[in-house]
């Protein structure tokens, strides 16, 4: 299996002037060939560090593709980089040339003298048309890796990565088309040191690989596979995302583009419960964040301010009880003082469930934290509550 080193070049990409898009494309485009992706890197104009970085790459990687730098200007200096990386003069090529004034005769405009420099390619180096811009690219194919090197204008790589680089690197490397098939498991109120503890053996899998992704109050779990069908992935993943949930149990809460919210209002709609979310004063987001769910049986109640203690926290929530037709009440209040206070209050037929948590986290993330582990709290509640006692089943 090849591996690619992708290098984008370009001082206006190191200074934030314009955003990458091309690494992103080429690595999404070449993933579901086969194709592993070693590294992204990123250097200014200057000739000697691009030079420097190529040579590097060839290393330790099969495929080097560079972007950017093709142009006629002083700034462009991609082409003289890679002749010195692959210690190869530049030559002028006529039928470049030619090209070159095509296109600009199609414009009804005549090249200047400095588009020349873009007729020049590494020796030996196998020239490759842009059917859509005026800078012609190339590829220095040497015995067991190579050297591609695409125009930085998005649309004009992506045409010229389809057309041309694709077939060729399919011819060179024997590729076979391959897919990749990624699931995210969710999970919640538990830490990424302890999920990881659970399955650190998974984590050690090539095909699929399995890796973590911390958020405040949750953890993604990716599962990813690699295959030659659909038919084939679902063969490779499921035994691992069956383990998965075997060793991390109802710390999952769901797929993909589940989220808390959404698994919450499936219980409720499941059962036709109604729902009353109680926020203290000092804002968690939680009520924004149930607003764009749109749910009928979801009410929302803002305190007008934070509870001292659980206790007082609780007897609001119990105050609202008395005076509103819901069936379920989850109470989310946060204290931002010496330290980060979280109280949560669950209020159910025949079930009551208070507690507080610190946060220890960076204060920008206590409201998110508050968030998920609130939902989560609620989640559970409500597998406990309705799930069990009213269906019998888990």
């Amino acid at each position: 299996m090849p591996i690619l080193e992708i290098i984008t070049i370009g001082t206006e990409l190191l200074l934030g002037e314009i955003q990458d898009t091309n690494s992103t494309y080429i690595a999404r485009t070449l993933r579901d060939h086969g194709i592993d992706i070693y590294r992204i890197t990123t250097i200014g104009d200057n000739s000697n560090r691009i030079s420097a970085t190529i040579r590097e790459a060839l290393t330790r990687s099969d495929i080097i593709i560079t972007t950017g730098g093709l142009g006629p200007t002083v700034d462009d200096p991609t082409r003289q980089a890679v002749a010195q990386a692959t210690d190869r003069d530049l030559v002028f090529l006529d039928e470049l040339w030619n090209q070159i004034v095509d296109r600009f005769t199609g414009y009804g405009k005549e090249p200047t003298e400095n588009n020349r420099k873009q007729a020049y390619i590494p020796k030996g180096a196998i020239p490759i048309h842009n059917p859509v811009g005026t800078a012609p690219c190339y590829i220095v194919d040497m015995e067991s890796s190579c050297v591609v090197s695409l125009p930085g204008v998005p649309r004009e790589m992506e045409i010229v990565l389809h057309q041309s680089i694709i077939p060729f690197l399919i011819r060179k490397f024997e590729l076979k088309t391959q897919i990749i098939k990624a699931k995210v498991l969710h999970a919640a109120s538990i830490g990424e040191s302890v999920v990881d503890e659970i399955i650190s053996d998974l984590e050690e899998y090539t095909n699929p690989t399995v890796g973590l992704l911390a958020h405040p109050g949750q953890v993604d779990i990716r599962v990813t596979v690699k295959a030659s069908s659909d038919t084939e992935a679902l063969k490779l993943m499921e035994p691992v995302v069956k383990d998965l949930y075997y060793r991390l149990g109802n710390n999952i809460y769901g797929e993909d583009e589940e989220t808390l919210e959404s698994v919450i209002c499936n219980f409720l709609n499941r059962w036709k419960k109604k729902l009353c979310l109680i926020e203290g004063k000092s804002n968690t987001g939680l009520i924004e964040r149930f607003k764009k769910v749109q749910s009928d049986n979801i009410f929302f109640r803002k305190l007008e301010g934070d509870p001292q203690d659980l206790q007082a926290f609780y007897d609001q929530i119990d105050s609202i009880h008395g005076n509103t037709d819901c069936d379920i009440y989850l109470g989310i209040a946060l204290t931002i003082n010496e330290k980060v206070t979280v109280h949560f209050v669950y209020l159910a037929p025949e079930q009551t469930e208070k507690r507080t948590r610190t946060y220890g986290g960076p204060r920008d993330y206590a409201s998110l934290w508050a968030q998920n582990t609130g939902l989560d709290f609620l989640r559970r509640n409500l597998l406990a509550s309705l799930t069990h006692k009213e269906t019998g089943e888990l």
